[in-house]
């Protein structure tokens, strides 16, 4: 299979969007997604865990819970315009640096072949971050560089599966303390509200009007100038494709 020809991430055709938990992608990069599925982009979302952990109601079934959330990953997804959800069902909390979960994601970006890989930020310092960004960061970055570039790396994927090597000249990092990267969001905030409202079990009895203006007032403050309104922030990783 012939490479494609790659893209910067200002003109990506291709971007997977790995995020740990079920409304993590919406909350820190749905404008950024919905911009590009607008713009004709191909999108795909990877769901590293259920989200069956993500209560704070004891009496809830986790596999109910997990069901639910699927279902709402998939209708956000559809209000942002992205191709496909795939979901890999790890246990909420429970993600691992393992060869499995790193094969998994090697699969993913040589099915889907992106120019940028969208995920959390690994390498936060003086923030929390939940043990799944962490994780699922990490995971993602091995899986980008050198994992899915190398033919001898989960060799059975090309072997048994026909997947050839890919190399994804970009990873773009949310949740980060160093963004150097920032895209403007002002005409798809909108887009980005009915995404996250979609996520029912977390949004709770919150208004839409509330959540809207939350979602404004963070976007305000990810904007590195006075050129537009509303922002998302992340920092770029960049790797040779040629």
């Amino acid at each position: 299979m012939p490479e494609p020809t790659p893209h910067s991430e200002d003109e990506p055709e291709s971007i997977l969007v790995i995020t740990p938990h079920p409304d993590d992608s919406e909350s820190a990069a749905g404008g950024t997604i919905a911009k590009w599925c607008a713009e004709g982009k191909k999108v795909v979302l990877v769901v590293c865990t259920n989200g069956d952990k993500g209560t704070s109601d004891p009496t809830v079934n986790p596999r109910d819970l997990a069901a639910q959330r699927e279902q709402e990953q998939r209708d956000a997804a559809a209000a942002l315009g992205a191709e496909a959800v795939v979901a890999l069902h790890y246990l909420d909390g429970e993600l691992e640096d393992t060869s499995d979960f790193r094969k998994e994601l090697v699969r993913q970006i040589r099915l889907v072949r992106p120019d940028v890989v969208m995920c959390p930020e690994p390498y936060r310092k003086n923030l929390a971050w939940h043990r799944d960004h962490r994780i699922s960061g990490q995971v993602a970055l091995d899986a980008v560089f050198p994992c899915a570039r190398d033919h001898l790396h989960f060799k059975e994927l090309w072997q048994d599966e026909g997947l050839e090597p890919h190399k994804t000249g970009t990873v773009l990092f949310w949740g980060t303390e160093l963004a150097d990267t920032f895209i403007d969001i002002g005409s798809y905030i909108d887009v980005k509200v009915g995404s996250v409202m979609a996520h029912r079990t977390q949004m709770g009895d919150r208004a839409v009007e509330d959540v809207k203006v939350f979602i404004q007032d963070w976007a305000s403050k990810a904007v590195p100038d006075e050129d537009y309104t509303y922002g998302e922030a992340f920092r770029k990783v960049t790797f040779r494709t040629t």
